[in-house]
Order: structure tokens, then C-alpha cells, then sequence
């Protein structure tokens, strides 16, 4: 029998609502206890003194990326379950644009076949691609990708709506979630940046913001004829916010995320061309950046994604506009989101902790369990004043695509109990 008791922690626990200072007991994965002070200890419990800590359920993210198959100069399945675990991260969904990808079942079959889900990692989930090839231009076996096990469909590219249509036709019988990202391919053109005053300022070429609004407003009208639930991925401007708020005052069965860092940063930080700033959808105008902080503390943005994309250093050392987009997360989303969120007293613990939990759970058609007794350890355990430098020794990635690399971060996660499958 292994034990564990955690002394004076801070529990947050956005199942129950509840933000309070508490003991607790883990045995053999299993919480045993939680009360305002435990006397009557195992013999051979590890006693920890965690004042000034903070326990909440694993942290849930909704699409990322890997490396592997394909690509495991940027990514191994090790370093991606290293890197989640790391970051607090104990459900992890991979989005389907490996090479080859996952359009078909012997895909999943393959990486079932590797054993990468035990007891010590996170869960990996996968979702199925919408099209052949993840190209956007013929469906896969959507009802073979199901009977497979994927825990949804999305390409984490632009469709053609016409294809889209008959997409949301087909699946609406599967009960899988839907996950689509709305932009116009067309409308952004060779744009590298959110088109406004400072991509003029820096001489960059502009993405427009109704690349993303012109697309959206489609894919809600698609969604209103014909009924399909839709969860809308990389929601980045002020308008996208919008037209979400008024599609869900309107009873659409849609829900939203938004990434990490377009709740950071804006094209205010473009100043250096830093390519690993890079990213699909382009950052956001400060208007944008807090639209959606606001959208997401209110509710109308329903969860923050890591969106984690691994590249080499060859890569990414190269002129902003010719940087393939992305940067990864998994270590730095939750110090830096702490940090910048909840210690300047913008949103409360419980809110952020929701955002990056258990509302990713509901997105992905599942749910996370209350901190109480009898229930599994899915936990992890953060110290928001642990001070650490990002380098390549600290970072478990086998990427460094990060503007943060080099610097001092305040907030690390301590420890997190996964409960695998």
C-alpha cells in the first residue's frame, strides 16, 4: 500500500466549487480523505508539507500535436507524454496530422500497438481526421473512425463548406465530437500576421480578421440548418467572440476554445519578429487579446487549448514570414496563464483551473471527477512561487519553439497523478 498525505493544501476543485485549505489523502491512486485535518495517518505514509501549494484535477487539453509518426525530429511520443505530464496535463488529444495521418482505423491500431498509455501516463486521445489525408477535399470512413475509438473528428484545417455541409450530415448520427476551425483561406492569403496598425508598422503582410468572422458566420449557419453540435477551435478575434456569444444566445449546440497564448500576447509583441511568435491563427489585435480574456472569464469562450506544435530549431531559425506556424505549451501554459491571470486578480483561481479542466473534459464529451473520497487521483500539484529557467535542460520537449526560451518563469508544477485507462 503506497500513501501519501498532503498537508494544508490549497484544494480547488471546479466540480464541486469549492476553494479551500484541506489534507489529503492518496492511496494506491485513490483519494482516500480530504478533511480539514487528518489525524489518524497510515503507518509508512509520505508526509508532504504543502502550504502554499495548490492541488486541482489533471489539466485537459483539447488539440495539440505530434511529432510522431512522421515527424520525431520535432516530437517522440516519450517527449509528448514527458512534456504533458510536466505540465500538469493528464488527458491529452492529438489532432490527426501525423504522416501518415490518422484517417483510417489501422492508424489508431498502430499506436495502440505501442503500449504508450499505462498507469504513470497521461491518457491519449486521438481524433480522427475528417478527410483523407487531412487535405480537405474527400471524407474518410467517418463510422469506421468511431467504431475505432477516436474521441472525435477534426482536421485543425480550413473545409470547404460544401464538404462541411455533408460532413455535418454524416456525422450527426456518430454522437462523436466535432471539432472545426473557422478560417477563409481565400480572405487570408499570404498573411503572417493579424492585419491592423502595427502589421503596417512592422511592413509584414496582414491576415484579416474576417478570415476568421466570414468563415465563422458560415459555419453557425451550417450548424443552425442542420443541428450537428460543432465545438469551434481557435477562436482569435474580438469579432469570432461575437458572433459565438450571439450564435449560443440563440440555443446553437456549439462550444469554443481559444489557445493559451492569444490570451498573453498580441501583435504588440511582434516588434522583434520572433518567428517562434508565429502562429495559426495569427495573434491577435490588443482589442482582440481582450475580448477574449473577457470571453473566456464570461463563459462565451468555453476553454483554452494548448495547441502544441513542436518544430526543429532548423525550422523555426528563419524570417518570420517563412516560419511554420507554432510553438509549444504543454510545460509553460499553466505558470504563465497563473501568473498573468490570477496573481494580478483578473480572474480567480477556480475560474482559470475550470478553463483548462474540467471545461476541456466537457468539450471532449467527458468529465473529471470531484477532489473527494473514493474518487481516482487525475490530480495535479502546482507551487505558483517556484522560480525556474527555461532551457533545454528543463524543458522535457523535445522542441524549443517558445518566446519564452532562456527566461525565468515564476509557477511549477510539483507533481501530477495520472490514472491511465
Amino acid at each position: 500500500m503506497n500513501s501519501e498525505l498532503l498537508q494544508q493544501v490549497r484544494v480547488l476543485d471546479p466540480v464541486s466549487g469549492t476553494d479551500q485549505l484541506a489534507d489529503v489523502l492518496i492511496t494506491d491512486n485513490f483519494i482516500t480523505a480530504v478533511e480539514a485535518e487528518i489525524s489518524d495517518i497510515p503507518a509508512d505514509t509520505s508526509v508532504r508539507d504543502c502550504q502554499g501549494l495548490i492541488l486541482g484535477p489533471g489539466l485537459v487539453d483539447l488539440y495539440s500535436h505530434s511529432g510522431e509518426p512522421g515527424f520525431e525530429e520535432r516530437e517522440t511520443w516519450s517527449s509528448l507524454l514527458e512534456a504533458a505530464i510536466t505540465g500538469g496535463f493528464t488527458r491529452l488529444a492529438i489532432l490527426p496530422d501525423t504522416s501518415p495521418p490518422l484517417d483510417n482505423p489501422s492508424g489508431l491500431a498502430r499506436l495502440r500497438q505501442q503500449k504508450l498509455q499505462t498507469a504513470s501516463t497521461p491518457q491519449i486521445y486521438c481524433w480522427g481526421a475528417l478527410t483523407l489525408g487531412v487535405e480537405g477535399q474527400q471524407m474518410t470512413e467517418l463510422a469506421e473512425l468511431a467504431q475505432a475509438g477516436v474521441v472525435g473528428f477534426a482536421d485543425g484545417r480550413p473545409l470547404p463548406m460544401g464538404l462541411l455541409r455533408r460532413l455535418l450530415e454524416y456525422l450527426q448520427p456518430l454522437g462523436k465530437p466535432l471539432a472545426l476551425w473557422a478560417c477563409d483561406s481565400k480572405l487570408m492569403g499570404n498573411g503572417v500576421m493579424r492585419e491592423g496598425p502595427n502589421s503596417i508598422r512592422f511592413g509584414l503582410p496582414g491576415n484579416p480578421a474576417i478570415a476568421e468572422s466570414t468563415a465563422l458566420a458560415a459555419v453557425l449557419e451550417l450548424v443552425a440548418a442542420i443541428g450537428t453540435p460543432v465545438h469551434l477551435m481557435r477562436i482569435s478575434t474580438r469579432r469570432g467572440v461575437e458572433l459565438v456569444k450571439q450564435a449560443k444566445a440563440q440555443g446553437l449546440p456549439i462550444t469554443a476554445s481559444t489557445t493559451w497564448m492569444h490570451l498573453l500576447l498580441d501583435t504588440d509583441d511582434l516588434r522583434n519578429y520572433d518567428p517562434t511568435l508565429r502562429l495559426e491563427p495569427p495573434l491577435g489585435n490588443p482589442s482582440d487579446r481582450a475580448a477574449l480574456v473577457q470571453g473566456v472569464r464570461e463563459g462565451v469562450v468555453d476553454a483554452i487549448a494548448i495547441d502544441h506544435s513542436p518544430y526543429t530549431y532548423e525550422e523555426k531559425t528563419v524570417a518570420f514570414s517563412e516560419a511554420p506556424p507554432g510553438a509549444i505549451g504543454l510545460e509553460l501554459a499553466l505558470p504563465l496563464l497563473w501568473q498573468t491571470l490570477v496573481e494580478t486578480g483578473d480572474w480567480s483561481a477556480l475560474e482559470l483551473w475550470q478553463c483548462v479542466s474540467t471545461n476541456p473534459a466537457i468539450c471532449l464529451g467527458q468529465s473529471l471527477k470531484a477532489i473527494a473520497p473514493q474518487q481516482p487521483a487525475e490530480l495535479v500539484l502546482f507551487n505558483p512561487q517556484q522560480m525556474w529557467q527555461v532551457n533545454k535542460q528543463t524543458l522535457k520537449s523535445q522542441s524549443q519553439n517558445t518566446p519564452w526560451l532562456g527566461k525565468q518563469l515564476t509557477g511549477r508544477v510539483v507533481q501530477t497523478w495520472c490514472v491511465g485507462n
